[in-house]
């Protein structure tokens, strides 16, 4: 992006560069999305072709980091607060690079169950009582009420006796939870694991859809890389306009 030459825009030129109201362009520079107006002797307001520039900025830099943060970043360039908008700009990279590193846990740890090998001791009858299937799992029945606590197994209850009772769903999940804690899961990732199985029913379905998830991010993360290299060149180009103040159509 080249600076060019400076030149003066009514504001209901500039609103619909963009498909925008006026109002909208004036709320923008309130928050600080556009840099200050300065104003002819008679009050009217002054935009040019860098007000222009800034907005067409912002919106690439929305496409990628959401408005929050785009007005963020834009209010501390306009208010000259550059390592403000920097710092902002790096938090929203570091939050695709940790949403990226948990699916590469979960798909990890889905790929440890699928790569488990079936259990060698028998399975309980359905609707077993805790003592069946700490045995299965090869736990003790202190771990399983310790994940029940957790909100990681959700046994039944029966009626006549309020004990524990474990149906099909409920025994894998214990032995999931068993499987990715040998392997050092923290509880945070099994959790996860968890409500995708519960939601899908499948390990399978779950690493597809993780996969697609994870195709979705590098999408968002090209969006906020051209909107960071956008940034970078208004920043490079950028100049403060001082128009003189010559009459203009009151916006």
């Amino acid at each position: 992006m080249t600076s060019g030459p400076i030149a003066r825009l009514r504001a209901v030129d500039l609103a619909a560069s963009v498909g925008i109201s006026v109002q909208q362009v004036r709320n923008y520079v309130e928050q600080g999305v556009l840099p200050p107006v300065g104003r002819t002797a008679s009050g009217y307001r002054i935009f040019t072709t860098e007000h222009e520039r800034a907005l067409t900025v912002a919106r690439r830099l929305a496409e990628g980091h959401g408005w929050i943060r785009t007005r963020e970043i834009m209010a501390a360039v306009h208010s000259g607060d550059l390592p403000a908008a920097l710092a902002a700009l790096d938090g929203g990279h570091a939050e695709l690079d940790r949403e990226r590193a948990e699916i590469r846990r979960v798909l990890g740890a889905f790929e440890t169950v699928l790569a488990s090998p079936s259990q060698a001791r028998p399975a309980p009858r359905r609707d077993a009582r805790i003592g069946e299937v700490a045995a299965v799992v090869g736990v003790r029945t202190s771990q399983l009420r310790l994940w029940e606590e957790r909100g990681l197994l959700r046994p039944g209850r029966a009626p006549a006796t309020n004990y524990r009772v474990y149906d099909e769903v409920e025994l894998r999940a214990a032995q999931v939870i068993a499987l990715l804690r040998r392997g050092a899961y923290p509880f945070e990732i099994i959790e996860a694991v968890l409500g995708e199985l519960r939601t899908t029913g499948s390990p399978q379905r779950v690493r597809a859809e993780l996969a697609r998830r994870e195709q979705e991010l590098h999408t968002r993360s090209l969006r906020r890389l051209r909107g960071s290299a956008a940034l970078h060149d208004y920043l490079s180009a950028r100049v403060d306009p001082h128009p003189s103040p010559r009459s203009e159509r009151r916006d």
